[in-house]
Formats: structure tokens, C-alpha cells, sequence
């Protein structure tokens, strides 16, 4: 299955990136006081969060457990030197459910982000990636 994404430059330090159905994502550089939009790095951690958050949905459904809600929060270290790749990932996934249990979560998430999503998969094989959880009742 191949993908596609082009590439449009806005503005010095902003971009517009479409992918092949057409749904478009703005992104910038500028310092942080100064952003409107996530950077490719900020994207990315989105996107390894969200790629997991698919799976967790489903499955905790497929269990037939109560799903209210789902969030998670990412925070991750770079590199000093460039190209100040990630050293690490730590994802927390917030999820509300009145009856899924701590050892269902936490087999639901490392399936997720360890077996299923693809963005994980797909990152540099020194990066630390973990991930946590908490069930709001």
C-alpha cells in the first residue's frame, strides 16, 4: 500500500502538508511563544499517540467494557546534537470506563502501541518508547 503527501510552503516557517484524499495539516517552526500551529515534531507525537488510540478504543469495545472518553498526554525528550532526534516517549492514556480493569488497560494499551500502530512501529529503533494509564471511574 503506498501513500502519498505534498508539501506546501505558506510562509517562512509555515507549511501546509495534504495528503492523497485531500485533508490537510498546517504546521510551523517558530519558537513557542510564537506558534500557531504543531511542528512536524509536535506532529509526530500526535501522531503516535493517536495511531495507538484507535486500537485502545476498539478493543476496550470489543470487550464490551463502558467507553466514555479517551486522552492521553505525550511528553518526550530530544537530543541535544542534531538532527535532536526523540530519546524518549512516555504516553499516558487517560481512559474513562466504569468497569475496564487495570490489567485489561494495561493489555489493551500494550497491544496497541507495541503490536498495532503502525507510527510507533515505524520510529527509530534507540527511541525509548513506554506508555501509562489511568481509568477515570
Amino acid at each position: 500500500m503506498s501513500m502519498t503527501s505534498t508539501l506546501h510552503y505558506k510562509a517562512d516557517n509555515e507549511f501546509e502538508a495534504t495528503n492523497q484524499a485531500g485533508n490537510t495539516v498546517s504546521m510551523d517552526m517558530y519558537p513557542q511563544a510564537e506558534k500557531k500551529d504543531q511542528s512536524p515534531m509536535d506532529l509526530v507525537l500526535s501522531a503516535v499517540a493517536g495511531c495507538a488510540a484507535v486500537d485502545i478504543v476498539s478493543m476496550i469495545k470489543k470487550k464490551r467494557k463502558t467507553f466514555v472518553d479517551l486522552k492521553s498526554e505525550t511528553t518526550a525528550e530530544r537530543a541535544e546534537t542534531f538532527p535532536k532526534k526523540f530519546t524518549k516517549i512516555h504516553i499516558k492514556y487517560i481512559i474513562t470506563s466504569p468497569d475496564l480493569t487495570e490489567k485489561e488497560a494495561e493489555k489493551v494499551i500494550d497491544l496497541a502501541v507495541n503490536n498495532y500502530c503502525s507510527v510507533a512501529s515505524s520510529l527509530h529503533p534507540d527511541i525509548t518508547l513506554t506508555h501509562s494509564f489511568e481509568i477515570v471511574r
